[in-house]
């Protein structure tokens, strides 16, 4: 077996299928929202707040099946698990197309969410996880920075294809594509560590013990009264919420500050800031304490907003947005390398699964909470404030010191 610092080891390739993994479920099942809502209205007349209803659905149900992913794993196997996730992506995408009824589109955007439980970030970490040790903070970055990519490669792509052959052919062939490519990948490239592997996790083996099935595996009702875990699970959550506000809200909020077009302009400076903040993250990852690191990068956001909040000059909001956005993937890529420093590798689906539902569910009322306050205040100032209370509060929890963090 080559060392993990060798190019030629083979969990790198097992790193870029997650990494073309996570392009594809954010990039359709996420990003795609907005062409779909467009598209969708356009070819049946439905209301907006009927397809993003649908939308909801999908991302809630994805929360709650994602618990029990550990269950899920023990009885198919990661590979199979990412085999059915990718065909559930695959069929929804394609009956998407023919969505004639509110009954269809529900139903489609249901099995999309199935697609999320496969091909996630619970079952990505776990991948990637079994395969490294030493250099496991760059390998979880370098995969997920697929997520990052999905809007900035996927959503471009599928706006130009549509505009080519229309909404209907566009998400056939994107669909053939897309299983064109992760098909082969994932029967070649995701199956089980070495035997000598850095964690006892395998990824295709059933006769072995399974993430969460080892017999040192963690109880969900020993997680739920460890502070650990809450130490991690509610600090992410209110940062995403904080997060997802913000990004949903983002032009809105600037428009009247810089103008349309350089409010635009903010939103692709933060996606690309949000990359290298991945890239940069990954470099050094493995030397730094993940908790440090999260409570940085909560509380950069937090004085980004804090900028953005206080002033009008175009460059200082673009330079805040890009602090912004440097961070953004993070709350993604930070998780699961506490939870693997922190809990036993036999119980990290169960923990992770856990921690995924939280975080999604209440990150998910971000936009809805911005905006209510948007809309009792009567502009975006408290609004933000309460985003930099989010922020500063989430930081100082992760930052818990250890011996509290011992109770259980």
């Amino acid at each position: 077996m080559h060392e993990e610092t060798s190019p030629r080891y083979a969990g790198w390739r097992v790193v870029l299928a997650c990494f073309l993994l996570a392009l594809s479920i954010f990039g359709f099942a996420l990003y795609g929202q907005g062409v779909y809502l467009v598209e969708l209205q356009r070819l049946n007349g439905w209301p907006a707040s009927l397809i993003s209803g649908a939308s909801t659905l999908s991302l809630l149900i994805g929360n709650v099946i994602v618990i029990f992913t550990d269950e899920i794993v023990a009885r198919l196997g990661l590979k199979r698990l990412v085999l059915v996730g990718t065909a559930c992506l695959a069929v929804s995408m394609a009956l998407l197309a023919f969505a004639t009824s509110p009954w269809m589109l529900y139903a489609v955007f249901a099995l999309m969410s199935l697609g999320w439980v496969g091909m996630g970030t619970v079952v990505i970490s776990a991948v990637v996880g079994s395969w490294f040790a030493r250099r496991r903070g760059l390998a979880i970055s370098l995969a997920f920075l697929g997520a990052s990519s999905g809007g900035v490669i996927v959503t471009p792509l599928l706006v130009l294809l549509v505009a080519q052959v229309g909404f209907r052919t566009a998400m056939l062939i994107a669909d053939a594509i897309m299983l064109a490519v992760l098909v082969p990948v994932i029967l070649a490239w995701i199956g089980p560590p070495p035997s000598a592997g850095p964690v006892d996790v395998r990824t295709d083996d059933r006769s072995r013990p399974q993430a969460g099935t080892a017999p040192n595996a963690i109880s969900r009702a020993e997680v739920v009264r460890r502070l650990a875990f809450w130490t991690i699970a509610i600090p992410f959550a209110l940062g995403v919420m904080a997060q997802v506000g913000f990004i949903v809200h983002q032009i809105a909020m600037l428009e009247p500050k810089i103008g349309a077009v350089r409010a635009g302009l903010a939103v692709s400076v933060m996606t690309a800031m949000a990359i290298a903040g991945r890239l940069v993250l990954g470099m050094f990852a493995d030397r730094l304490d993940p908790r440090i690191a999260a409570a940085a990068s909560l509380a950069s956001q937090a004085l980004a907003l804090s900028t953005i909040w206080q002033t009008d000059d175009v460059r200082i909001v673009l330079a805040a947005t890009a602090v912004f956005g440097f961070s953004v993937g993070n709350l993604i890529t930070l998780p699961p390398l506490i939870i693997h420093r922190e809990f036993e590798a036999a119980s990290f689906t169960v923990v992770m699964g856990l921690f995924t539902a939280i975080s999604g569910t209440i990150g998910a009322l971000g936009p809805g909470l911005i905006g209510l306050v948007r809309g009792w205040s009567g502009d975006y100032g408290a609004a933000l404030l309460l985003a930099i209370a989010l922020e500063v509060t989430a930081a100082a929890i992760v930052l818990v010191p250890e011996r509290s963090r011992q109770i259980s």
